[in-house]
């Protein structure tokens, strides 16, 4: 009988061919391909949805009765969740296909990692004392959703880069959107996740009052949430207030989504309250 587990490994593979098709469209100028990947990304997106309703259900089964966001494996496949359903909607919204290249690659590597590695593992556990609030489902939602938005611009700014120019007719580049679509295109993800990280921010000063008596103690998750918070700010003020575009946006967006990586992955390798991320 298949698990949860078994079905976000399907999951990766399923999201691994949305890439390949993506990237075959951008390559060979196939329509068709796109319109493949978007399906193919669609199922992947499905699996994604029934895996972690799934290990939900597996969770309350075992008597744990809690949401699959606990551990880095469940970070990771609702990670790759909001992604995907923030792309699908940007696809949708835009109409604008070729983008997938950049985005369903960083779909499937964070599913991929949970899957594949060695390091992680998959198991359901119960909560820890800390764990056990309602602000939970809360706090992790909207932290990720704003990853999400993020991660999604951090595609963006790497295609604003790499394209040659409006003008340039050849080359593989070339067929990417218009700079002006893929700098609005950042600034919207980046208004995005600004506004559900400040959101989970606030969530989760709130649930530390009541699992530790504090709303902010300088843990080395919250510090970087913060210096995260704060780069996102510089880069909206820089916009809105100074009219920066273009290059210079793209680069301070691939700044914040480094802090992103380092606030999610990095900080797990420091003491501190958030350690059992």
């Amino acid at each position: 009988m298949m698990n949860s587990s078994m079905l976000l490994s399907i999951t990766t593979f399923v999201y691994a061919f949305a890439s390949v098709l993506y990237i075959g469209a951008w390559t060979f100028k196939k329509e068709l391909l796109a319109k493949l990947g978007m399906a193919v990304l669609l199922l992947g997106f499905a699996c994604n949805t029934a895996g972690i309703g799934m290990r939900w259900i597996e969770s309350y089964q075992m008597g744990y009765g809690h949401a699959p966001f606990s551990n880095m494996y469940e970070s990771l496949v609702f990670f790759s969740w909001t992604v995907a359903a923030l792309y699908i909607f940007v696809e949708f919204k835009y109409r604008e296909r070729i983008i997938g290249v950049f985005a369903t690659p960083l779909i499937f590597l964070a599913i991929a990692y949970a899957s594949l590695s060695p390091n992680i593992a998959d198991k359901i556990s119960p909560l820890i004392p800390a764990l056990k609030s309602n602000w939970l489902i809360a706090h992790v939602i909207t932290c990720f959703l704003g990853y999400a938005g993020f991660a999604v611009a951090f595609g963006f700014s790497i295609m604003y880069l790499v394209k040659p120019g409006d003008k340039a007719e050849k080359g593989l580049m070339a067929r990417l959107p218009s700079l002006g679509i893929i700098d609005e295109l950042t600034y919207q993800m980046v208004m995005f996740g600004f506004l559900f990280l400040t959101i989970g921010i606030i969530t989760g000063a709130v649930w530390a009052n009541s699992a530790w008596g504090t709303y902010w103690s300088w843990d080395p998750k919250e510090t970087w949430s913060l210096i995260t918070w704060l780069i996102y700010a510089t880069l909206l003020h820089l916009r809105m207030m100074r009219g920066w575009h273009g290059k210079n946006i793209a680069w301070v967006s691939i700044l914040g989504f480094m802090a992103v990586l380092f606030t999610y992955f990095g900080v797990n390798l420091l003491p501190g309250l958030h350690s059992y991320a």
